[in-house]
């Protein structure tokens, strides 16, 4: 495969000569003569005097800092004199509020180096945890080959990850891996595209590509510039509960990938969890909502199970939410979490608990919208909120309502009823204090789901003290004293 160079990489993503470096002459101390040699070797074949590029330009017009590897210089591999570099260039980025984008093509630490240079991935992941810290923006893109010690710290620590076609990702190479265990790697397994279709990253894009990708996360990124709220319709009449569940039950009700569609060219979304797992039944996406930006963690009751890897999916929306400071958009709409003997083994309920209190402690905005079914532990632990809302024939239940009717009565024929008496529709928990507004439904239902999230966001900016961990808490202390 034909390696893209460092110098290359730059012209294809930054906007024409703006790049500027900011490398000064490498430092190595005492070394012996041949390493010497090897470095100047290095420098000739590579044209460059490290294994790694650092500086900044502009993507249309906006700065971004960019650290790339070189992998001509000694296989991109890291040494001591590489670490400093990469370091103080992301120091320079954090100090500057510039988002990072950084391009790793490394074999790894650098074996004339040894113990010392392989410790200095530590580092180099303070430095990046303290730009993140700062909650700016880093983004990563893996070339081939990216593997050792650099895929195992920063070239595995973006908000957003993305790989060149056909790029070698993994802890160690295939060749590493068949003489230390004896057995071979299948082939493919640490491809690029087998990485992102388990969730590992985010997806695979050519050089260009990366530069379209960029554009929009910056854009999608941009400064906030929130219009006037509109006017919201009235919702209707209430229903009966066993009504408003059938509605919800049709299979053409707009669910969350019509809300994704409604936002349009405005949405960035993520493959799974970053560790090997992807769910279709978790949503994640970078979205503008009248004109700010947020995080939109939506359930898809299309596309079950919704099991510990849909959850897993979530809490890495809500870190990501953490890290940009962004607020959290959280839609509810599932019949129910996995129910089977892989779900148990991995570590469901837990997996809801989690999710749940990360919502409660979550220090940003945070909106939760029912939009149909709220069945179970999988809606509970999406639901808690500084605001929440539901569709008029949203309802929220325990268990599925024929799964309640079995548990009391033996049979399913009592699940209408029971569900009036449970107060699970809209309108009941709007009297009993579970949520905070209703969501009218009409011809245009998502557009007026997303009016109400930028109605309750411009009301939650407008009125401070209704944010955060310790208004949630108090709010749910005041709803238990109420029970």
């Amino acid at each position: 495969m034909t390696r893209t160079s460092a110098r290359d990489l730059i012209d294809q993503v930054l906007d024409k000569d703006s790049f500027c470096f900011w490398d000064t002459p490498p430092e190595y101390g005492e070394i012996d003569d041949d390493y010497r040699e090897a470095l100047a070797r290095a420098r000739e074949k590579s044209g460059v005097d490290e294994a790694v590029i650092t500086g900044e330009g502009t993507v249309e017009g906006s700065r971004v800092a960019f650290i790339v590897s070189e992998f001509a210089f000694l296989g991109g591999s890291i040494g001591a004199a590489t670490s400093r570099r990469l370091i103080q260039a992301i120091h320079r980025a954090t100090r500057e509020r510039l988002p990072l984008l950084i391009s790793p093509c490394s074999g790894g630490t650098r074996m004339q180096e040894g113990t010392p240079a392989f410790a200095m991935m530590i580092s180099i992941t303070t430095a990046v945890y303290r730009h993140k810290d700062a909650h700016l923006p880093f983004l990563v893109y893996l070339r081939n080959p990216t593997m050792g010690g650099v895929m195992a710290s920063w070239g595995s620590a973006g908000h957003f990850t993305y790989a060149e076609p056909d790029a070698l990702l993994g802890f160690l190479g295939p060749r590493v891996v068949e003489l230390t265990t004896g057995t071979p790697m299948p082939e493919g397994v640490q491809r690029g595209e087998n990485l992102a279709g388990h969730g590992v990253i985010d997806g695979v894009v050519s050089p260009t590509q990366l530069r379209a990708a960029v554009v929009k996360i910056m854009r999608v990124l941009g400064e906030a510039s929130p219009g006037t709220p509109r006017e919201l319709a009235a919702p209707g009449k209430p229903r009966g509960a066993w009504e408003s569940i059938m509605i919800t039950r049709e299979p053409g009700r707009p669910g969350v990938a019509d809300l994704v569609s409604r936002l349009g060219r405005n949405v960035v979304t993520l493959s799974g969890t970053g560790d090997g797992r992807i769910s279709r039944a978790t949503t994640v996406a970078l979205a503008r909502i009248g004109g700010r930006p947020v995080v939109l963690i939506g359930q898809d009751r299309h596309h079950l199970p919704l099991g510990p890897a849909a959850l897993r999916f979530a809490r890495r929306g809500i870190a990501l939410a953490r890290e940009l400071q962004l607020p959290i958009i959280s839609i509810i709409d599932t019949p129910g979490a996995e129910l089977s003997r892989e779900a148990e083994e991995n570590g469901l309920a837990g997996s809801i608990a989690r999710t749940l209190g990360e919502l409660v402690d979550a220090p940003v905005p945070t909106v939760s919208v029912i939009l149909g079914q709220g069945c179970g532990g999988g809606a509970l632990a999406m639901l808690p909120a500084d605001r929440v809302l539901a569709a008029e024939n949203a309802w929220l239940s325990p268990l599925p309502p024929e799964g309640a009717s079995a548990i009391i009565y033996r049979d399913t024929s009592h699940a209408p009823e029971m569900m009036e008496r449970q107060g699970v529709s809209a309108h009941a928990m709007l009297a009993s204090g579970i949520i905070d507004g209703l969501i009218a439904e009409h011809d245009d239902f998502i557009g007026e789901v997303v009016a109400a999230i930028d109605n309750t966001l411009h009301e939650l900016e407008t009125n401070p003290e209704r944010v955060g961990r310790e208004q949630r808490f108090r709010h749910y202390e005041r709803l238990a004293d109420l029970n």
